[in-house]
C-alpha cells in the first residue's frame, strides 16, 4: 500500500474519530509507555460502528449521484469531481472492509482460545 493511500486511511481514521467524540490520546513525556486518554466521553461501540457505515453509504450515494448527474450532461457536475468522489468512496469501503476483517479475525482468535 502506498504511502498515500495510508495517509488517506488514516485521514480517514482520524475524521471518524473526531465525529464519535473521541478524545485524542495524549502523550506524557514524564511516564514513557503510558498514554492518558483523559475523561474521554463513553461512546457505544454499535452506534459509533452504524455511524461510520452510514457515513461510508453516503459516501456512495454521493458518488453514484455525481456519477449519475455527469451521464445525464449537467454542466454544474466534471469529471473531476465524479472521479474524486468515486475514489473517495472507494477508498472509505475498503477500509470499512478492512475493519471488518480485523473483528472478524479477532472473533476467530477469540474462539480459538481456551477456557
Amino acid at each position: 500500500m502506498s504511502d498515500m493511500r495510508v495517509d488517506t486511511i488514516l485521514n480517514q481514521i482520524r475524521s471518524i474519530r473526531d465525529q464519535a467524540g473521541i478524545a485524542k490520546p495524549e502523550f506524557d513525556p514524564s511516564n514513557l509507555g503510558a498514554i492518558n486518554v483523559g475523561a474521554a466521553p463513553k461512546v457505544d461501540f454499535g452506534s459509533m460502528l452504524k455511524q461510520s457505515i452510514e457515513a461510508v453509504n453516503e459516501t456512495q450515494k454521493t458518488a453514484g449521484a455525481a456519477a449519475a448527474a455527469f451521464e445525464r450532461g449537467d454542466q454544474d457536475v466534471s469529471l473531476t469531481q465524479v472521479m474524486v468522489n468515486m475514489q473517495k468512496s472507494e477508498v472509505s469501503f475498503k477500509a470499512l472492509v478492512e475493519v471488518r476483517n480485523k473483528f472478524v479475525d479477532a472473533y476467530q482468535e477469540v474462539m480459538r482460545m481456551s477456557m
